[in-house]
Formats: C-alpha cells, structure tokens, sequence
C-alpha cells in the first residue's frame, strides 16, 4: 500500500476535494467519491509553478510529460494554512522533478555511451567521451536542450535565448567563452538571467496596435510630371476604418459603376480625398479640384462651428470629467467667451477635431469593444466610494521582497559598543552615558539633551561657519567631476588586443563570481527555474567555481607580462584588475573559511 507523504485540502476545475502525494503518484479526490479523480505518477512530473506569496488564491499548477497545461489545484484552507501547505506540496514535488531530470540526464548519457562502445579503437573515439563526462559538474538541466523557462518547450526556449544573445554582443562573446567551451552549462549561465528570457517572451507575446500617424497617402511625382500614389492592401485598410465614408462610396460604386483601379484615381482626385488630408491647406485646395459626380455627393459640410458636429460619449468618471463643473456657476453665467474657443483661426477647426476623433479610434482600439458604463453615483458610499475609483492596483506593490535576515551573535552587545565607541569619539571630555547591561539609562539621556540645549538661543547667534570648509569642498567636487571628464574622454591607450584579453579576463571573473555566491546563497524566489538544485549539486558547483576563480591571479600576471612585451607598464594592468582580483580573493577566502567549519563540525 503506497504511503502517503502529505495532504490537503484543494479545489480541482472548482470542485472541492483532497490533494493527496505518495510515494509514487500525485491524486486529487473530490469529495463524497472513494476513486481518485486525478491520478500522476511520480515519473510523468516536468514542472512546477506557484502562484505569488500574498496572492488572493494560493494555486499550484503542475506539468506533465507532453502535456503543459498540467493540472492546476487551488488549496481551500485558510490563507496562513494553505500556504503552508503549498510549501509542502512545492518542496517534494520540486525533489521529485530534480529526480526525473537527473534520470532523464543520466539515462541518454548511458544510451549515447553505449552507442559509441563500438567505435571505441582508438584515443580519436574516446576522447569526445572522456572530456564531457569531466569538463561539466552535474547540475541540474545542463542539458541544453531542457527548456530554461517552465511551461515553454523547448523550441520556443531556444529561440528566445537565441534572440537574446544576438541581441546582446557582450552577452553572446561571454557565453560563446563558458558555454561554447563548456566552462559552465547553459542552465548555469541562464540561472539568474531568467528575466532577459521573461522580458523577450513578453515582447513577442505583445499585440501590435494601430499605428498613431494619421493615414494621409502622399502623392509622388514620377518622371513626366505624372502624380503616383502607391495602393496596398494596409493603405485600403486604414483608409477603410479612418473614413467610414469612403467605405461606404467603394461599396455602392464598386464594381457596379467603377472599377478599383478607376474608383481610387478618381477619389485621390475628387474634393473628399483633399477633404480628408491632415493638412489646413487642404481646404484651399479644394477651389482648384474639379468638381465630381459621384464623390462628390458623399461631402460632408465643414466641422467648423463652435460647437462640434459630433458630440462626444459623456463622461461617466468624474474624477476625470475636466467639465463636471462647468454649471457650477450658473448664478453668474458662463457663457463661453473667445478664450473658450476652440480655436481662433475658424479654418484649424476642423482639422483639431479631426486629430481628436484620431486619437479617440485609437484609445478605442486599445480598448477593444468595451461597453460604456453606467454613470457611478456619488452619493451612495460618500468618501469610501470616491476613494474606490481612484484606489487603483497597478499602484499597489503586490509583493515586497524580505531580503535575507542577517543572523548575528550578541546583537545587543554590538549595538551598544558602537554607541558608547561614537560618544566618546565626539567628545573626549564628556562623561559617556552610563550603559549597563540592562541597556541605556533613559533618565541620564534627557537629563543630558535638557543641559544640552540650555542657551541654545545664545550659542546659535554665536555660531559662525567658516568659508575656508565650503570653498575646499566646492573645490574637492570640481576636481573630481573634471578627473571623471578627462577619464571619458581620453582614449585608451592600450593595444586592442590586449584591452580585449583584458575585458575578457574581467567578465569572465565577474561571471564565475555570480556563479560561484549564486550556489552560495539561497535563490531568489520571484523567478522559477527549470528545477531547484539540491544541496549536493550546490557544493559541487560552488567548488567547480572556486578552482576556476583560483586560476584569475595566474591570468591577470600572465596580462601583466604579455602588457610589458608590448611596451605597456605592468603597473597600469595590475591597477585595472585590481577590483576583480580583491572580489575574486574576498570569494575564496570565505570559500576556505566555510570549508573549515564544516571540516570541523563534521
């Protein structure tokens, strides 16, 4: 009989029932039924995902084997105890995927092994073998065909990797270094850039809307004399949606009267055509365009009185109704006067009006087809309801990271020791607050603070600020800001091929380095990885990184020396990697003193 690991309480499709993990399937049980109406066996898991902490429901979706829609199960107990118990769930799940991957990875290294057993008659068959199974430490997902993000497969992974390495030369030449020279794995150089990933998937993803210009052809002239306006099916389209007019024209003339080719020569030439530029010398154009008879019955009177011709939705939010007030003050009228105009040139009225139906099209189309709502009434809730329109939750911060909690010994001691270091710093002479180990004497500080500030009136008239301090710092601040201006803008006199190998040397360190504090310390929790490594791996990796972060100082004096066979003082090499070389002895300096404790303690 399988033994269960953990349970809980979960709704699946909306169905209450239990979730239920053993030591061999995954089963969703709705309740009043005996049979489990969800069975996974522990080898079909691929994925996991979770939703935010915080969320209004605390969900976790499941992937499986050539399936990644999975199953998704929302836990019923309370907030505190159904996160609880996600946890749970997440933990061995996390352990049973990491367990599927490594097998999946060491079966096909078994299979491919096997495949070249034959051809195994020389040192040219093995050393292809010999050289992958010890240039990479086991990690989890190395497999570089295991997709980085969950829910993606594994085409549509490598795609956006691909897009964003040609995108980023400086990211391509690192990762052509490491992984290319299989340094690292894929997986290990994507950990932690899972947000690149994230942000290209998004930009694919995103919907393209309409263009903002206004659709207005340009004529061209052509040899001859002769005006040319290129006709594309996007031009028709715009046309189309921006004049409902002329849609309407096309379809009572078309093919009935006009041909196509003949109905678009005539309306680039007719008066609604120069009716409908994006330009106020398109009415005075219209004197000069000869009249038509079949077009010209689709012209529209000129929208350039006070008052639009067509009115606008009223607004239905008054926070944002710019005229709700505009009765307010009937008593004393308000009728509208020349600067309430629109505009005081009468023939760039139509012109404004026609930008602003542009511009409502495209708020319209972003939106898609919503329908108005119904005027909110602001005397039901009183400021509760007013504060609800305006309480928004992009505005809202739905989950604020922790950070990780320092972990000291004798707190309470430091704190305290730095205190009475500072006071006695500031004033030799002064006799320091008494500080037992009860904490401070409260009564002794304001006795203090009240002596303090007796007089203060005469002391500050007293007070005098010397300009010998200000001029010495406004002179400190010009020279640093004229040394960073000559650094940006003198030129590097290093040979090209050196400052290469020296860029090279540095982001190589510098990716080491986030490799290397990355299997240190706990993960970030706001980006899901392909598995979770286990504590194993961790050290396994973190000791991978710190034999390569051994090798930098043997590189950098290897710079220094190819520096002085080019006429190159060494010196200057030696300042410039100076950084990575304090971060690379800082890393394994601690490296050394972890290993010591635990030597220890084992």
């Amino acid at each position: 009989m399988p033994t269960t690991v953990c349970t809980a309480k979960a709704s699946y499709k909306k169905a209450p029932g239990v979730l239920e993990l053993t030591d061999t399937h995954l089963q969703w049980t709705q309740d009043g039924k005996k049979a489990p109406s969800v069975r996974v066996a522990h080898a079909d898991a691929t994925s996991l995902f979770c939703s935010k902490e915080g969320a209004a429901q605390v969900r976790l979706k499941l992937g499986l084997v050539n399936d990644d829609a999975g199953h998704n199960f929302t836990f019923t107990s309370p907030q505190a105890v159904a996160y609880s118990e996600r946890e749970t769930f997440k933990a061995e799940l996390t352990t049973i995927i990491s367990r599927n991957r490594s097998g999946t990875i060491a079966s096909a290294t078994t299979k491919a092994a096997s495949s070249l057993t034959p051809l195994k008659t020389g040192p040219t068959a093995t050393a292809p073998v010999s050289r992958a199974s010890t240039s990479r430490a086991p990690s989890v997902g190395s497999d570089g065909r295991t997709p980085i993000l969950q829910g993606t497969d594994a085409a549509s992974d490598f795609r956006l990797r691909k897009k964003v390495l040609l995108s980023n030369a400086e990211l391509a030449s690192l990762h052509r270094e490491l992984v290319i020279g299989s340094q690292i794995t894929e997986a290990e150089f994507w950990e932690g850039r899972e947000h690149l990933l994230l942000a290209e998937a998004a930009a694919e993803s995103q919907k393209r809307g309409r263009p903002g210009q206004l659709v207005d052809p340009r004529p061209q002239t052509v040899e001859g004399g002769e005006i040319k306006i290129v006709i594309t099916p996007q031009l028709v389209h715009d046309i189309f949606e921006e004049f409902p007019v002329v849609a309407k024209a096309y379809n009572d003339n078309v093919p009935n009267k006009l041909s196509e080719a003949e109905f678009w020569k005539r309306y680039f030439q007719s008066k609604l055509f120069n009716a409908h530029r994006a330009s106020i010398r398109s009415s005075a154009t219209q004197h000069v365009v000869k009249d038509d008879s079949i077009f010209d019955k689709y012209l529209e009177k000129v929208d350039d009185e006070l008052e639009p011709r067509k009115h606008r939705d009223e607004v239905s939010d008054l926070f944002i109704n710019l005229g709700a007030t505009l009765e307010d003050h009937g008593e004393t009228g308000n009728e509208k006067d020349v600067t309430m105009q629109a505009g005081r040139q009468r023939g760039a009225l139509p012109l404004i009006r026609k930008f602003n139906e542009h511009s409502e099209r495209l708020l319209n189309s972003a939106l898609g087809d919503v329908p108005p709502p119904k005027r909110r009434r602001t005397d039901d809730g009183g400021d509760q309801n007013d504060y609800a329109q305006i309480d928004l939750d992009d505005l809202r911060d739905p989950e604020a990271s922790t950070g990780i909690v320092l972990d000291m010994q004798d707190r309470q001691r430091y704190f305290e020791g730095q205190l009475t270091r500072g006071a006695a710093e500031q004033e030799p002479g002064r006799q320091v607050v008494c500080i037992s180990e009860q904490g401070i004497d409260a009564r002794s500080v304001f006795v203090e603070i009240r002596n303090n500030l007796s007089d203060w009136e005469k002391h500050f008239g007293q007070l005098k600020v010397e300009r010998k301090s200000g001029d010495a710092a406004l002179l400190s601040m010009t020279q640093n800001v004229s040394a960073r201006l000559d650094v940006k803008t003198k030129k590097t006199e290093l040979p090209p091929d050196l400052f290469r190998q020296l860029t090279t040397c540095q982001t190589a360190a510098n990716e080491f380095l986030r490799q290397f504090w990355t299997a240190i310390y706990p993960p970030s929790t706001e980006l899901q990885t392909v598995a979770v490594a286990t504590p194993a791996q961790k050290a396994i990796k973190a000791a991978k990184m710190a034999s390569y972060l051994s090798k930098t100082g043997e590189k950098v004096a290897a710079l220094v020396r190819a520096a002085q066979l080019e006429g190159v003082d060494g010196n200057r090499i030696e300042v410039a990697m100076k950084p990575i070389l304090d971060a690379v002895n800082h890393a394994l300096a601690f490296y050394s003193t972890r290993n010591t404790k635990v030597t220890k303690v084992a």
